[in-house]
């Protein structure tokens, strides 16, 4: 029951693909979630153990900040001791780039333009070539060259597409093309228009993000209208949810956009309803439970969780188990779309923990 057959699927943009690490980025490979941690990168016992709590949480690809050669030299360590990828964010000194690519990063963060002569970025390049490292291209609406700010007077999808082509040739003329690009900005408008541009011009792989977007309430809305509708329309092979909050925030909510189109199946995609009058159970309560107790799994699965006889039979049936309340504590559990048997309201959360384990552990044996 978990591979539901959407209504619409959607038509991914033709895009090349690349590698980050052992990550398969653009093409048919399946989009990639990921965050970036806010630990010093010189503290490496506290950066690989976000790390690998990014990895726990279904981050696919996470990227360390790499500001100066005390960075870089941890990041040879950090490497050492994790097992996904990690992009090197790299700002304007061209020799941690150099330096991060000898350390075992899998890309380089960089934006050409910055870096400042050609001669230093051929540099990047080598190293880029020589240890099998892919480079991301970051535009940014609130970092845009001062000529392109000149010449458009703002920050507007034409000077971001602008910007990254420039980039782009930076890097042909290298004959280098293992890197994706980005066009970010923190304006739903300006980054979506912008991204829509982008991929008329290219058919290079997008990392697609709406930067700064704030805590992770206001900013898991804004990124998931933002990136939803580039999504719906095929554009994007590799996402992050910039947030004001734990890193591990970004790489649930990710998976959740995705989940919510269809993009990808991690983990226990929960449907429940918002809870009225008529519930026999509390609704709010339980989901907020079962969420945390069910984070752990990473078999793909659905579970509805209706509260009263109105919608919950028609959720269940299209479920892979369903839970819908009844009166008196009689509350009907589904499997496989079929009413099955009934549980008490005091045993709903074990219970339903213990069918969706079972469950997962049913769907590893198949694979």
């Amino acid at each position: 029951m978990s591979e539901i057959r959407p209504f619409r699927k959607i038509s991914r943009r033709k895009s090349r693909q690349i590698k980050v690490g052992n990550v398969l980025v653009g093409g048919d490979a399946p989009i990639s979630v990921q965050s970036m941690t806010n630990t010093l990168t010189t503290d490496v016992k506290g950066t690989v153990k976000q790390i690998k709590d990014l990895e726990d949480a279904g981050a696919d690809i996470v990227r360390v900040s790499c500001p100066d050669e005390e960075s870089t030299a941890s990041l040879a360590k950090i490497v050492k001791e994790t097992n996904i990828p990690i992009v090197a964010d790299i700002h304007f000194h061209y020799k941690r780039a150099i330096e991060a690519a000898k350390a075992g990063a899998s890309c380089l963060r960089i934006n050409p333009g910055n870096i400042g002569s050609k001669e230093r970025v051929a540099d990047i390049v080598k190293a880029a070539k020589d240890h099998d490292c892919s480079i991301r291209i970051g535009v940014n609406g609130g970092s845009l060259d001062r000529n392109l700010l000149e010449k458009y007077k703002e920050p507007c999808p034409e000077a971001l597409v602008e910007s990254a082509m420039l980039n782009i040739k930076i890097l042909e003329d290298l004959d280098f093309f293992n890197f994706k690009i980005s066009v970010k900005a923190s304006d739903i408008f300006l980054a979506t228009s912008s991204y829509r541009l982008l991929a008329t011009k290219c058919d290079y792989p997008l990392h697609l993000g709406i930067t700064e977007a704030g805590s992770y309430f206001v900013g898991t809305v804004k990124s998931s209208i933002g990136m939803g509708m580039l999504l719906m329309d095929g554009i994007g092979d590799t996402i992050r949810v910039s947030l004001s909050s734990d890193p591990v925030d970004e790489i649930k909510a990710g998976l959740e956009i995705l989940k919510s189109l269809n993009l990808k199946n991690r983990g226990v995609k929960i449907i429940s309803c918002p809870s009225c009058a008529r519930q026999a159970f509390e609704v709010i309560k339980t989901v907020e439970i079962l969420e945390k107790k069910l984070s752990h799994i990473k078999e793909s699965l659905t579970l509805s969780i209706i509260g009263c006889v109105v919608n919950g039979p028609g959720e269940a049936s299209q479920t892979d188990i369903g839970l819908t309340g009844g009166g008196k504590g009689n509350n009907m559990i589904y499997l496989s779309g079929m009413p099955n048997h009934k549980v008490p309201s005091e045993a709903i959360i074990d219970h339903v923990v213990s069918l969706v384990e079972k469950k997962a552990a049913e769907i590893r044996l198949q694979k």
